[in-house]
């Protein structure tokens, strides 16, 4: 196995962060606010002929209003499993099938649960910033690494542990960014 340099160290860890982040922002899209989302049901499996398979391969998910998520199932049997994959998930959503087509409203959300939403965001938010700090940490060692094994000089090594800190701070920013978008969609709501 060859010894990585210095700049192969700073761009695998500048993709590590860059899937650290896309990472979060996934989960982000999981996390329930006030408004309709059809991301929101990304997480659902539905028992589709013995497997579970995700809701989005039996059924044409899309948001009706702001506070309804519409479930078109593609074949007529799927309904009432479709349905039961809702309401046993822990969205706390509770589906209504109106023929064909199956409607879930969202409650309103109160403010207990506004600021339970709030927590869960800021918390994710602070795993995804654990994730970066890691990831800067596992650079600056390879670095050092480089060094002792005199394939680097110090200066080389103060260099790319300053290019290492500015990229971290770039991912970290935009962490707090959307922490913070999160938390103002979820107390507009």
């Amino acid at each position: 196995m060859t010894t990585p340099t210095i700049a192969e160290v700073r761009s695998t860890t500048d993709a590590k962060m860059n899937q650290s982040l896309a990472a979060f922002q996934n989960n982000l899209t999981k996390i329930r606010t006030g408004r309709a989302n059809s991301a929101l049901l990304d997480s659902i499996h539905v028992d589709y002929y013995g497997s579970q398979v995700p809701l989005s391969q039996v059924a044409n998910v899309s948001v009706l209003d702001s506070r309804t998520i519409s479930v078109q199932p593609w074949e007529k049997g799927m309904g009432a499993k479709i349905e039961k994959a809702i309401r046993e998930s822990d969205l706390g959503l509770n589906p209504a099938s109106m023929g064909d087509l199956i409607r879930v409203p969202l409650p309103a959300m109160s403010e207990e649960r506004r600021k339970e939403m709030t927590k869960l965001v800021r918390n994710e938010g602070e795993t995804a910033k654990i994730a970066t700090r890691n990831l800067r940490r596992d650079a600056n060692e390879a670095v050092k690494k480089l060094v002792k094994e005199k394939l680097a000089s110090e200066d080389d090594q103060k260099r790319a542990e300053a290019e290492i800190q500015k990229v971290t701070d770039r991912h970290i920013a935009e962490i707090d960014r959307l922490v913070a978008a999160k938390e103002a969609e979820i107390m507009a709501v």
